[in-house]
């Protein structure tokens, strides 16, 4: 009998260290954050005003507002699980050259940002940048567009879900993370991650206009992934088709990508 309870207590224990080690390689895996900031707008050109955010739980957040001559709408740009805002430079060019103010921010522990990422963490920070340009900058939620790459793509879709918003771009989202856990570990039982960002449940509640970048190349997150997103998605909707990698695609595919930005802000204001 003893040594029957030894062992379950083995079994027990090992299966609890199994399950922490899965946690940990969870959130190891999917924030990446670089403290150092590389570069600002100003290296580019633009004009951009630092600002801190203090989020509802009391976590600052570091963001960059980017104002244009004659903007049609503001971007609120939530970026992928890598780097920080210094590592989107071309892509601010981009949204500035197409006359958007941008709002780009590190989310908590990344960049300048204080605290520690996590799911909950990030919805708040979103939310917290969001109020900052309803309260502070006094811009409508109908002048507001959310855009995401990747990780911020579900973050956006978060947001989109909240408020009804002029619109959102999603650049290579992905369904939920479960799922993306699946495709590169499916020996993993889902009920292990604890992180869920599951756009594709949400986007089937955000009525805002829609816009989906997806690359047919992309190496990290399947291709099929953007299309359900968008197949998911109520109207009004567009996808637009990439070339290229994960993280250089918009450069790769540079002309449809700004075609269609700049179709889908047209598109919407008619």
């Amino acid at each position: 009998m003893n040594e029957y309870l030894f062992r379950a207590g083995l079994l027990l224990g090992g299966v609890i260290l199994l399950f922490f080690f899965f946690r940990f390689f969870e959130k190891s895996n999917l924030y990446f954050p670089f403290k150092k900031l590389d570069g600002t707008p100003a290296d580019i050109g633009l004009n951009f005003e630092d600002v801190n955010i203090t989020a509802s739980d009391g976590i600052s957040i570091n963001a960059w507002f980017i104002p244009s001559a004659l903007p049609r709408a503001a971007i609120i740009f939530s970026h992928g699980n890598g780097g920080n805002i210094s590592h989107r430079l071309e892509k601010i060019l981009i949204l500035n050259n197409l006359n958007f103010d941008v709002l780009i921010y590190d989310y908590r522990g990344y960049g300048q940002s204080k605290g520690r990422p996590g799911e909950d963490g990030l919805y708040l920070d979103a939310e917290a940048v969001y109020k900052y340009l309803v309260n502070e900058r006094r811009i409508s939620s109908g002048r507001i567009i959310a855009f995401g790459e990747s990780l911020g793509a579900a973050v956006s879709i978060d947001l989109a879900l909240k408020h009804e918003l002029r619109g959102v771009i999603i650049e290579e989202g992905f369904t939920s993370v479960k799922d993306v856990a699946k495709h590169y570990l499916p020996f993993i039982p889902a009920i292990i991650y604890k992180s869920k960002y599951d756009s594709l449940e949400k986007i089937k509640n955000v009525h805002s206009p829609k816009l989906f970048f997806h690359s047919i190349d992309d190496e990290i997150i399947p291709y099929d992934f953007g299309k359900r997103l968008f197949e998911a998605a109520p109207e009004p909707k567009m996808f637009v088709n990439l070339r290229g990698g994960h993280n250089d695609a918009f450069l790769v595919s540079k002309d449809l990508f700004i075609k269609g930005i700049d179709d889908f802000v047209k598109e919407m204001g008619k």
